[in-house]
């Protein structure tokens, strides 16, 4: 009896932690103690452990069973560390070795079967960085893990199959018969290979494909020419846009069709959404990269928890998370919760949020687009001058006042969606399509892209006030009425530096070199289209 050692990893937040796992059998009465940190969850493992054991046919020696978790300062939740326990204990018993640089991830059964685990992507990023080499995960897994290049993954199905890959002696012989573990590798993912880094972890990954999404065709949608353009604009520069009329005008129609005009997600955007999705979605349910931007309409009756994250320990991603590098879109906005939305307002200029819990803080990417769709009025009949809304102007105040002051002054776009005013413009000829569109929107964000490299960053919606009044400051003639509106105060200095992002993305779709007064100009009229009401 010694001393026996593995590896796992657990996450916080999209952070994974390299756990060492140690273990020791003592000459004493029979007993299982867990130290480390672990939550209830975690202590759960020491009977699907021993039952593991026993159904696998190699069961524990009846003595006291000691298992440390190192950081033993790092507290650790989930049955992630199973597998890695009972390998170390098994080591700890001589009946197998070489698992003290193998990271083992994979929930036990009582039979014995592994079973797969959320975030195994990120979990396989930080074990490479840490420099592990070789990762063990269940069959579910395996495809996932083998994003990460330069790193040997074996899976299976059941624990003895890990039990015969790292055996020794007499058990060898023993388990001569049990299928092998499957190796895994790049090559089995036919992907380009990409360099990237998800919280502290760097990392490079293949998975060229797209996920399968279908989205709606801005064909289907007849004339709003104005609101069709904004949500060009949005797309071509990332930016975000509010939606306000009548039921019945088209604001959802049009928001549903914006992730068909997005550009496909680069390198780096791509392993940041998959990152997410792997912590966020089914434990098996990632076998590539992400390059479809994510599309996230949570409904107006979703809690302020499932928005921005929450838990009751380390809180887990919300909608805004999981919308990050894509679209946050919130239908009937004026309908969610006040402080929900208010909760909005960091991620949209930080592109994170932090969230903080008795157990421990952590912090989640949330670079998402936000679109926004409201009625003016409760009623939602308050527009044009033949209205036949019944809302008092307190009911209209108070119904639009839910979008607070500050939200309102992070949207660059804020666009009036009137009805159709005739048969003709409802049913006439469809518009362009969402392939024509998207065309021009890629164009305008190669121009981007290239324009912006010196400060590292790719799209409009992310130049800084001091890039716009420096290395792209425009002559005063072309921003002679922004400027007369900042000295009226009647937009801040935040909204003034957005009228210059959508300037420029005015001119990128136009293809000219840079914003003239006429691009300007009707960047400002289209942040303050909801004075014309």
């Amino acid at each position: 009896m010694g001393m026996g050692r593995a590896r796992g990893v657990v996450l916080v937040g999209m952070d994974g932690r390299l756990i060492e796992v140690e273990a020791d059998i003592g000459q004493s009465l029979p007993a299982f103690i867990l130290l480390g940190l672990p939550d209830a969850s975690l202590r759960e493992s020491q009977d699907r452990i021993r039952s593991a054991a026993k159904n696998s046919g190699i069961e524990l020696p009846a003595r006291r069973l000691t298992v440390n978790l190192l950081p033993a300062s790092l507290p650790k939740s989930g049955s992630v560390l199973d597998l890695a326990i009972l390998m170390s204990a098994w080591a700890a018993d001589g009946k197998v070795t070489g698992t003290e640089r193998t990271v083992f991830l994979a929930e036990l059964g009582l039979d014995g079967r592994l079973r797969p685990v959320r975030g195994v992507l990120p979990a396989v990023a930080a074990a490479q960085a840490a420099g592990a080499g070789t990762v063990v995960v269940a069959e579910q897994n395996a495809q996932e893990a083998a994003l990460v290049p330069d790193m040997t993954v074996l899976s299976g199905s059941h624990v003895g199959q890990v039990a015969a890959a790292f055996a020794t002696g007499s058990l060898r012989s023993q388990l001569r018969d049990v299928p092998r573990l499957d190796r895994w590798s790049t090559d089995r993912v036919p992907a380009e290979s990409v360099s990237t880094q998800v919280g502290a972890s760097t990392f490079s990954a293949h998975g060229s494909h797209a996920s399968a999404v279908s989205a709606p065709d801005l064909a289907d949608v007849h004339g709003q020419q104005e609101a069709r353009f904004a949500l060009e604009l949005a797309a071509a520069g990332g930016h975000h846009l509010l939606l306000i009329g009548a039921p019945g005008a088209g604001k959802t129609m049009l928001a549903e069709r914006i992730a068909g005009i997005l550009p496909p997600l680069d390198d780096h955007a791509a392993m940041e959404a998959t990152a997410i999705e792997s912590i966020a979605a089914e434990p098996h349910a990632v076998t590539q990269l992400r390059r479809v931007p994510p599309f996230q309409a949570p409904h107006h009756s979703a809690s302020m928890a499932a928005i921005v994250g929450g838990g009751a320990r380390i809180a887990r991603p919300g909608a805004v998370t999981r919308a990050h590098r894509g679209v946050l879109f919130l239908d009937e906005a004026p309908e969610f919760p006040r402080h929900a939305l208010d909760a909005l307002r960091q991620p949209l200029e930080t592109g994170q949020i932090s969230l903080h819990r008795a157990a421990g803080s952590v912090t989640y990417p949330a670079r998402f687009q936000l679109v926004l769709a409201a009625n003016p009025c409760p009623c939602g009949l308050n527009v044009g001058s033949g209205s036949r809304c019944r809302c008092s102007v307190a009911q209209r105040r108070n119904y639009m006042g839910r979008l607070s002051g500050p939200l309102l002054d992070r949207i660059d776009l804020q666009i009036q969606v009137d009805r159709p005013r005739s048969a003709a413009d409802a049913l006439g000829p469809p518009g362009e399509s969402s392939a024509e569109v998207r065309t021009r929107v890629l164009a305008a964000r190669d121009l981007q892209r290239r324009r912006l490299a010196p400060w590292g960053i790719a799209t409009n919606s992310e130049a800084s006030m001091q890039l716009l009044t420096g290395g792209l400051r425009l002559p005063a003639a072309a921003t002679t009425h922004i400027d007369a509106a900042l000295d009226r105060a009647s937009i801040s200095l935040r909204g003034y530096v957005r009228v210059l992002r959508l300037a420029w993305t005015i001119s990128d779709l136009l293809t000219t070199t840079s914003p003239g007064a006429d691009e300007v100009d009707a960047a400002l009229q289209l942040r303050q289209s909801e004075d014309r009401r």
